[in-house]
């Protein structure tokens, strides 16, 4: 909250003119999320204006914009798991939409990789995901693919304000306190305790 204050005075921004708060609401890191989350609301509510709620990996993907290849965000998801999705960019009106062939999810890197294989397409991958899996890609990518570039690789604030600016557009942001962190599975202590209940 201090940066964003400072960012705030640096740029001589009155919040007063801001329409709506952008958000990664997940998957991602559950400490992330929820700090990300509760930093959301907290201005939303403050100011009384919605937020957009932006899927991390289709933030990720967008990194890559207006690519002709498939684009597979990684992120690892520890326990042998990635965050990821499926997606391709479609020409619109001199630009690019972003469209979600299989959406936000967290499966094995086997899994996606054998639905990449079976589009037969050319697929760029980017995401932390990709340093911890690189080996596995590279054996098991049956299709023409590529690594993006180092400053495409990682999550970017621009790339969710983009997204979030389209939510809000289309009428899509929501109420401030109706937002909530997507994590797409249950936290480790919520696995333990589940786990010890089927003991």
């Amino acid at each position: 909250v201090p940066m964003l204050d400072e960012i705030s005075r640096m740029t001589e921004l009155d919040l007063k003119t801001v329409d709506c708060i952008a958000v990664a609401k997940g998957p991602g890191s559950f400490t992330g999320l929820r700090i990300g989350s509760a930093t959301a609301k907290g201005l939303g509510l403050a100011l009384d204006i919605p937020v957009a709620e932006v899927f991390t990996t289709d933030a990720l993907a967008f990194n890559l914009y207006g690519t002709d290849k498939l684009v597979c965000p990684l992120m690892d998801a520890r326990r042998d798991q990635v965050y990821t999705g499926l997606y391709e960019f479609q020409e619109k009106e001199h630009s690019y939409e972003l469209k979600v062939l299989i959406p936000a999810c967290a499966v094995s890197v086997d899994e996606i990789l054998q639905k990449i294989n079976e589009s037969g397409r050319e697929v760029v991958f980017l995401g932390d995901g990709v340093k911890v899996f690189k080996s596995v890609i590279e054996e098991k990518t049956e299709v023409p693919f590529s690594f993006a570039a180092p400053g495409n690789m990682l999550q970017r604030a621009s790339s969710v304000a983009t997204l979030g600016a389209k939510l809000f557009k289309e009428g899509k942001a929501v109420p401030a306190r109706e937002h909530v962190p997507d994590y797409l599975r249950p936290s480790q202590a919520e696995r333990v305790k589940a786990e010890s209940e089927q003991a």
